[in-house]
């Protein structure tokens, strides 16, 4: 029985046996299995889809570009932020690892130069015992002392001067007048006759004991400068210094009982003493007197105390030339050579130093002089043999760490409390991280297994 048309869709089409089913049973068939109806389901979106080009699924694809844009921004803003702390870092890791090497190479400097004056020394006196004439010598070259500040000037700075007024400019050290006739008389005098006693004693020194010996002792200064300023200037009192004064004034006598008070041991040990004592009593002076000088200043200062040597100390190696203290002939037989290198070297030396205080630090430049205790040691020993005794090693070494007290700074007591401080706080802090990391792991071990830990009230 056919149904019409308009009939529902629910109504059953019956077949013969064997015969076709109409088309409309197909569909109906069709349009009842679930396949049919998700394509069903899913064509009035495919309609609006192809119908609206510009609709949602345009809109969806410029919103990802739009974020991939962004994120892809973002991205390349972080990679190059990354980059350029990394060039950063690189250059503040070479900027620190090239100041190293140059405190390194100043370091090695003013050691090496020491050594090597040291060293010519004794090797000039095998063949010309002058020891006056090799200090009056050498200060003449202080001279040029100036002269090499003013071309490193030149090579320098910017703003170039003339001489002239470079001249007055450093020349203030001596006052607001500058360098008088009257000043250059009243205060280079004195520090030029501390000067070559202090060069002439350690040369008289280096006669009778080692280089080594004699290098030992200079470093004695350091505890004999801060005695005077503590009496004489009423600087801060420490007692890491006092007990540095100590241990230097112990290694004094220790080095005078090596060879039993007699002898050239305790003339030599006097005259380095001396040496010593001379040259804190220049610093303390200087420092009371001219206060604080820079390079420039100080490279004025060192020059003229060559033109004082130069003409008004020359009578003297004349005079002990006479008189057949200090004799040479012939003039031929002079060792000019070693002269002229005790000079350089001694020259080299005070440039470094006062370069040395400018650019970098002033530890540096002690650290410099104490070294050159071991490197006399290792010349003595590898050169001339040396066999070095149990007290005179003692010595040296409580004289070394005398003088290695002496550069503590004086807040140095605060500084050890403070970061004794720091060290305690940073260990409280890593043991409550690792409290917590172990609760935290614990917390998650018992979820893990099915229980939960619940707190004390």
């Amino acid at each position: 029985m056919l149904t019409p048309s308009g009939a529902s869709r629910s109504s059953v089409i019956q077949c013969k046996p064997g015969g076709n089913c109409p088309s409309r049973h197909r569909g109906m068939t069709r349009q009842l299995s679930p396949l049919s109806v998700a394509e069903d389901s899913a064509a009035p979106i495919l309609e609006l889809q192809n119908r609206s080009p510009s609709g949602i699924c345009r809109h969806s694809r410029v919103e990802r570009q739009s974020r991939s844009g962004e994120e892809g921004t973002q991205t390349h803003t972080e990679s190059s932020s990354q980059e350029a702390e990394g060039q950063t870092r690189c250059q503040s890791c070479t900027s620190t690892f090239l100041k190293l090497i140059w405190r390194f190479l100043i370091i090695l400097s003013v050691s090496s130069s020491w050594v090597g004056t040291t060293q010519f020394v004794k090797i000039t006196y095998e063949t010309f015992d002058c020891p006056f004439f090799m200090t009056w010598f050498s200060t003449n070259w202080n001279i040029m002392v100036f002269p090499i500040y003013y071309s490193g000037h030149l090579a320098t700075a910017q703003e170039k001067q003339s001489p002239i007024k470079k001249i007055r400019e450093c020349s203030r050290i001596f006052g607001e007048d500058g360098l008088t006739l009257k000043l250059f008389l009243k205060r280079t005098a004195p520090f030029s006759i501390l000067w070559t006693l202090t060069n002439y004693l350690y040369l008289l020194a280096l006669k009778k004991l080692t280089a080594t010996d004699v290098s030992a002792l200079f470093c004695c200064n350091k505890a004999f400068v801060f005695l005077l300023s503590w009496i004489v200037l009423k600087d801060r009192f420490m007692g890491a210094r006092i007990v540095a004064a100590i241990m230097a004034i112990t290694g004094i006598v220790m080095m005078a009982y090596a060879d039993g008070f007699q002898g050239d041991s305790i003339i030599g040990v006097a005259y380095a003493v001396g040496s010593a004592s001379t040259s804190a009593l220049y610093k303390v002076l200087f420092k009371m007197f001219l206060g604080s000088a820079n390079f420039g200043e100080a490279a004025h200062f060192v020059s003229t105390l060559g033109f004082f040597n130069l003409i008004f100390i020359s009578v003297t190696p004349i005079i002990l030339y006479f008189t057949k203290v200090e004799y040479w002939s012939p003039f031929s037989a002079v060792p000019w050579g070693y002269l002229c290198g005790v000079a350089g070297l001694w020259l080299a030396f005070n440039i470094l130093v006062n370069v040395g205080v400018v650019l970098t630090y002033p530890i540096l430049i002690s650290i410099g002089t104490v070294l050159s205790v071991p490197g006399n040691a290792a010349v003595d020993l590898l050169k001339h043999k040396m066999i070095f005794s149990v007290v005179r090693l003692g010595a040296t070494i409580i004289i070394c760490i005398g003088f290695l007290l002496m550069l503590l700074p004086e807040e140095w007591d605060e500084i050890t409390l403070r970061f004794i401080n720091s060290l305690k706080e940073k260990k409280s802090e890593d043991h409550a991280d690792d409290i917590t990391d172990s609760s935290v792991h614990t917390r998650s071990r018992s979820r893990a297994n099915g229980t939960v830990s619940i707190p004390l009230a």
